[in-house]
């Protein structure tokens, strides 16, 4: 099986230690290394194969845009960053992509779903239709742990419905007729997840878009129940959702 050697560039330790974590769940991604500036990932290039760079783009010495466009023949990027305004000059550079610090697993692996093993450019889609699928979804369900009751449930983000607001805590409905409440307000329940299939409709719901049965410019069905789009988001959501984002 052909494996995709990465390299991180990234002069934050934990943000590097996060990546290397990612890196290492996935099976057709190999972890290569991690350097702490772009001269140091220059002398690394001289001796190691690299396919994957992840490069962050505020280094010290030599930042990381500047240090791509020293490259002859560059290895596929994935640019990581917290400022999004280098978005446009990254990709003018033809990289995969761009990931806005923070970032969770399932953008990584939208991200990395972009890569190319071979000549085979890899895309989200189906595992049995595409013998190079880079993530097979059956082993790579994302989850986590909610503390209801004193006890810590597991949460698989593929099974929410949507969330609703109850102040100091969230419902999270899932599909199945099951819930869990616990204790978040909506705005840290959505960075804690970081997940792009939940879609904000209102300060009081997030919605999961590929669990929407259907939708009018003021609610959304969903999982059988009707929800309101608040005013301030009632043009976007629509947007969104026709586009298929």
């Amino acid at each position: 099986m052909t494996k995709l050697r990465c390299l991180v560039i990234e002069d934050e330790p934990l943000a590097a230690e996060g990546l290397e974590e990612f890196i290492r769940q996935v099976p057709l991604l190999e972890f290569a290394g991690a350097c702490g500036d772009a001269l140091s990932a220059l002398e690394f290039l001289k001796n190691h194969p690299v396919d994957v760079l992840f490069l962050d783009i505020h280094l010290p010495k030599l930042k990381g845009l500047d240090f791509l466009k020293t490259l002859q023949h560059p290895p596929q990027v994935i640019l990581t960053t917290a400022y999004h305004q280098y978005a446009l000059e990254g990709y003018e550079l033809n990289v995969v992509d761009y990931l806005l610090k923070p970032f969770g697993f399932p953008r990584f692996l939208a991200a990395v779903n972009k890569l190319a093993v071979g000549s085979v450019q890899l895309a989200v889609g189906s595992p049995g239709n595409n013998p190079q699928y880079l993530i097979p979804n059956t082993q790579f369900r994302v989850s986590h742990f909610f503390n209801e009751n004193k006890r810590q449930v597991k949460v698989f983000n593929d099974e929410i419905l949507y969330v609703e607001s109850l102040k100091e805590y969230v419902k999270i409905v899932l599909v199945g007729n099951k819930s869990v409440v616990t204790r978040f307000q909506l705005g840290e329940f959505e960075a804690h997840l970081h997940d792009p299939n939940l879609l904000r409709i209102h300060r009081s719901y997030l919605v999961a878009k590929d669990k929407i049965e259907a939708f009018t410019a003021t609610e959304v069905e969903v999982g059988g129940a009707k929800l309101p789009i608040g005013r301030s988001y009632q043009g976007g959501v629509g947007e969104v959702l026709l586009a298929g984002r």
